[in-house]
């Protein structure tokens, strides 16, 4: 089960990245996390920004609610969803996945 917790601006998601992949896609859960896999290489934030454009498009959101928290170089990375309760939020990610 991904460890969803509420915040002040919306919800804190807990991301495991693979940059280097094949494909941009959403690969379920994986230790408390959400697996997203991006083709972009992991320099300059390349990843990163591919993760927020894979998360909007999956999740349906706007690359605007979606920002960087923690982990900009790790893998494990922590976004926060604007305006998005967590329960809303585990919604969409059991249709994502």
């Amino acid at each position: 089960m991904i460890d969803l917790q509420p915040h002040a601006e919306g919800t804190i998601l807990p991301v495991r990245a693979r940059a280097g992949a094949r494909r941009n896609e959403i690969r379920g859960e994986q230790d408390g996390a959400l697996k997203v896999c991006v083709a972009q290489s992991p320099e300059k934030g390349k990843a990163n920004k591919a993760i927020i454009a894979v998360l909007s498009k999956s999740l349906s959101l706007k690359k605007s609610q979606i920002e960087l928290v923690g982990g900009m170089t790790s893998p494990q990375k922590r976004f926060l969803i604007r305006a998005i309760a967590p329960e809303e939020l585990a919604k969409r990610i059991g249709y994502a996945s």
